[in-house]
């Protein structure tokens, strides 16, 4: 319960209205340093739980990579000898909620090997263990597939695989900042790239497999590198690169 009401406060705190929604929460990364009221880091390789993030990735997480600055978060891939460093940070126990549009504008950086996202997870993963607890994907890259932004759901009607997922080719993606939005209500999950609809996800006959989405999520953002979708060759000549998110907005629908 405390929890609960520590989310309520925070959104209380940061709600507005806006011509079409009301705006619930608002990142623009202003302060000096990333606020660990909302943000969680991961960190470290994943073990011994979860080697390699379940994807064979190669990266070890630390809170050096994720720097806030100018009104920016950058998440930087970088390489040290033998090893790959980079950051995520989430927002679980903290910001979690049912329905709703997120907002979030990004550059991507640009390289064989980096995989950075912006997606979500069921708050219930520790004990519905994923893919039933949901995950909805609002943007992933891989710099092996230039000019490419995938959208997608997993589930357990998808048994953990791509299926329910859009690719949507954009030559000039890796250019300068784009806007990428999810609208996320009872009956379908719909994404945008700078306003244009890509993806809707919406079954008909909605039950516990196809539609783990009527209960709390939580947002996350990182950079993997290699891995089973990112890699598995990494080009080592391009650290290091950044992905820089300039806002991330959450609204009531």
């Amino acid at each position: 319960m405390r929890k609960i009401a520590i989310i309520i406060i925070i959104l209380s705190l940061v709600s507005c209205n806006t011509e079409d929604n009301k705006l619930i929460f608002n990142e623009e990364f202003n302060e000096a340093e990333l606020n660990t009221t909302i943000w969680n880091y991961d960190l470290g390789d994943g073990c011994p739980n979860l080697c390699g993030w379940g994807n064979n990735e190669r990266q070890l997480y630390t809170k050096q990579n994720v720097i806030v600055k100018d009104g920016s978060l950058i998440i930087k891939a970088s390489k040290k000898d033998s090893l790959y460093f980079s950051g995520k940070i989430h927002t679980k126990g903290k910001l979690e909620f049912t329905y709703g549009k997120v907002e979030v504008r990004a550059k991507l950086p640009k390289g064989h090997g980096l995989w950075p996202a912006i997606w979500m997870l069921g708050n219930d993963i520790d004990t519905n263990i994923w893919p039933n607890c949901g995950e909805i994907d609002i943007m992933e890259y891989v710099g092996r597939e230039p000019h490419t932004i995938y959208t997608s759901l997993h589930n357990a009607s998808s048994f953990g695989n791509t299926i329910h997922s859009q690719k949507t080719k954009i030559p000039t993606i890796e250019e300068g900042f784009h806007v990428y939005e999810m609208e996320w209500t009872k009956e379908a999950i719909i994404f945008y790239i700078d306003k244009k609809k890509v993806y809707t996800y919406a079954p008909i006959n909605k039950n516990e497999k196809n539609w783990p989405y009527s209960k709390p999520f939580y947002l996350i953002i990182n950079m993997a590198i290699g891995g089973n979708f990112g890699g598995p060759e990494v080009d080592d000549t391009i650290f290091p690169e950044d992905f820089i998110i300039d806002y991330v907005k959450v609204y009531e629908l």
